[in-house]
């Protein structure tokens, strides 16, 4: 078996890992073909990276253009730590209100672990209004775990 093999993680743990994480690198294509990066938090939508953003931001602007992303969760600080899964995809618009909501509500229980719906719902509903969401239907799947090599 070669290494790259050996260091990929089962397709139950590449989601126990997603379901375990909250925070991900989404990049989006730049207008001049440079990646977009940023930090974002995120939900899961049936078991698919969901997000939302604010329809004005560049990473609105870049998927209108490319719906084309990826998406690392990563985790570890020593070499033999490292754990991550990169998908690759494609970023489908949610464009009705109700389901934008949910998937802000998907997202703010994701940042807060814990807080009750109750709480979150006026804090989602009050931004949800300037923003959109996002789907990711993935093309492609890449993952490791360092913790493998020894």
């Amino acid at each position: 078996m070669n290494q790259r093999a050996r260091i990929a993680m089962p397709d139950d743990e590449v989601a126990a890992f997603i379901e375990g994480s909250r925070k991900m690198q989404l990049a989006t294509i730049n207008p001049d073909g440079t990646p977009h990066l940023v930090t974002m938090f995120y939900g899961l939508d049936e078991g698919r990276v969901a997000f939302w953003t604010y329809a004005k931001s560049q990473k609105a602007r870049n998927l209108a253009r490319d719906p084309r992303v990826s998406c690392l969760v990563e985790a570890g600080d020593d070499y033999g730590e490292l754990r991550g899964v990169l998908v690759y995809g494609k970023a489908e618009q949610v464009d009705d209100r109700d389901r934008v909501t949910a998937v802000g509500l998907l997202v703010a229980r994701r940042m807060t672990p814990g807080v009750p719906d109750e709480l979150l719902l006026p804090y989602v509903e009050t931004t949800g209004r300037k923003r959109v969401a996002y789907v990711v239907e993935r093309t492609k799947v890449v993952s490791w775990d360092h913790r493998r090599l020894t």
